[in-house]
Protein backbone atom coordinates (compact mmCIF):
# COMPACT_ATOMS: atom_id res chain seq x y z
CA UNK A 1 0.00 0.00 0.00
CA UNK A 2 1.10 3.41 -1.10
CA UNK A 3 1.90 5.97 1.71
CA UNK A 4 -1.29 8.36 0.65
CA UNK A 5 -3.73 5.41 0.83
CA UNK A 6 -2.32 4.66 4.56
CA UNK A 7 -2.85 8.18 6.07
CA UNK A 8 -6.00 8.40 3.61
CA UNK A 9 -7.42 5.58 5.35
CA UNK A 10 -5.90 6.70 8.73
CA UNK A 11 -7.79 10.43 8.54
CA UNK A 12 -10.78 8.27 7.60
CA UNK A 13 -10.91 5.91 11.05
CA UNK A 14 -10.01 9.16 12.63
CA UNK A 15 -12.74 10.70 11.33
CA UNK A 16 -15.56 8.15 12.17
CA UNK A 17 -14.01 7.86 15.74
CA UNK A 18 -14.47 11.34 16.45
CA UNK A 19 -18.17 11.25 14.91
CA UNK A 20 -18.97 8.24 16.95
CA UNK A 21 -17.75 10.36 20.31
CA UNK A 22 -19.59 13.70 19.30
CA UNK A 23 -22.69 11.27 19.06
CA UNK A 24 -22.22 9.67 22.36
CA UNK A 25 -21.81 12.44 24.11
CA UNK A 26 -24.72 14.76 22.43
CA UNK A 27 -26.96 14.67 25.23
CA UNK A 28 -24.77 16.44 27.43
CA UNK A 29 -23.12 19.13 25.26
CA UNK A 30 -26.31 20.04 23.94
CA UNK A 31 -27.41 20.21 28.03
CA UNK A 32 -24.28 22.24 28.50
CA UNK A 33 -24.66 24.36 25.48
CA UNK A 34 -28.50 25.17 26.23
CA UNK A 35 -27.58 25.86 30.06
CA UNK A 36 -24.56 28.40 29.12
CA UNK A 37 -26.76 30.17 26.80
CA UNK A 38 -29.65 30.54 29.18
CA UNK A 39 -27.11 31.96 31.68
CA UNK A 40 -25.52 34.26 29.26
CA UNK A 41 -28.78 35.64 27.79
CA UNK A 42 -30.46 36.37 31.42
CA UNK A 43 -27.47 37.58 32.87
CA UNK A 44 -26.34 40.04 29.90
CA UNK A 45 -30.08 40.92 29.65
CA UNK A 46 -29.82 42.13 33.65
CA UNK A 47 -26.67 43.72 33.49
CA UNK A 48 -28.03 45.89 30.01
CA UNK A 49 -31.55 46.57 30.74
CA UNK A 50 -31.76 46.43 34.62
CA UNK A 51 -28.18 47.77 35.86
CA UNK A 52 -28.24 49.91 32.20
CA UNK A 53 -24.64 49.31 31.40
CA UNK A 54 -23.53 49.05 28.13
CA UNK A 55 -23.03 45.88 25.87
CA UNK A 56 -19.38 45.56 25.87
CA UNK A 57 -19.23 46.07 29.52
CA UNK A 58 -21.76 43.50 29.96
CA UNK A 59 -19.52 40.83 27.94
CA UNK A 60 -17.17 40.87 30.68
CA UNK A 61 -19.56 39.71 32.93
CA UNK A 62 -19.18 36.31 31.41
CA UNK A 63 -17.60 33.30 33.96
CA UNK A 64 -14.89 31.58 32.98
CA UNK A 65 -15.21 28.94 30.20
CA UNK A 66 -18.37 30.74 28.33
CA UNK A 67 -16.21 32.14 25.78
CA UNK A 68 -18.12 30.00 23.08
CA UNK A 69 -21.12 31.80 24.18
CA UNK A 70 -21.50 34.99 21.81
CA UNK A 71 -23.97 37.87 22.98
CA UNK A 72 -26.41 39.61 20.69
CA UNK A 73 -27.91 42.81 22.31
CA UNK A 74 -31.93 43.95 20.72
CA UNK A 75 -32.66 47.38 21.98
CA UNK A 76 -36.05 47.91 19.75
CA UNK A 77 -37.15 44.48 22.27
CA UNK A 78 -35.09 44.74 25.12
CA UNK A 79 -33.83 41.64 24.66
CA UNK A 80 -30.61 39.48 24.92
CA UNK A 81 -29.76 36.77 22.67
CA UNK A 82 -26.65 34.20 23.66
CA UNK A 83 -26.07 31.47 21.81
CA UNK A 84 -23.47 28.44 21.22
CA UNK A 85 -23.09 28.56 17.33
CA UNK A 86 -24.62 24.72 16.12
CA UNK A 87 -25.77 23.99 19.09
CA UNK A 88 -28.22 26.21 21.53
CA UNK A 89 -29.87 29.42 21.68
CA UNK A 90 -31.70 31.22 24.41
CA UNK A 91 -33.13 35.15 24.49
CA UNK A 92 -33.93 36.72 27.58
CA UNK A 93 -36.40 40.02 27.79
CA UNK A 94 -36.68 42.97 29.87
CA UNK A 95 -40.13 43.56 31.36
CA UNK A 96 -41.11 46.21 33.45
CA UNK A 97 -41.56 44.69 37.56
CA UNK A 98 -39.90 41.33 36.61
CA UNK A 99 -36.95 42.38 35.50
CA UNK A 100 -35.41 40.21 32.88
CA UNK A 101 -37.02 36.78 31.61
CA UNK A 102 -36.14 33.83 29.65
CA UNK A 103 -38.67 32.80 26.13
CA UNK A 104 -39.92 30.14 26.61
CA UNK A 105 -38.28 26.60 25.08
CA UNK A 106 -39.24 26.12 21.37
Amino acid sequence: MSTRRICFYGLTVLAVLLFALLAWHWRSLHARAALGAAYGARIACSCRYVEGRAMQSCQADKEPGMGVVRLTDHPESRAVSASVPLIAARTARYRPGWGCLLDPVG
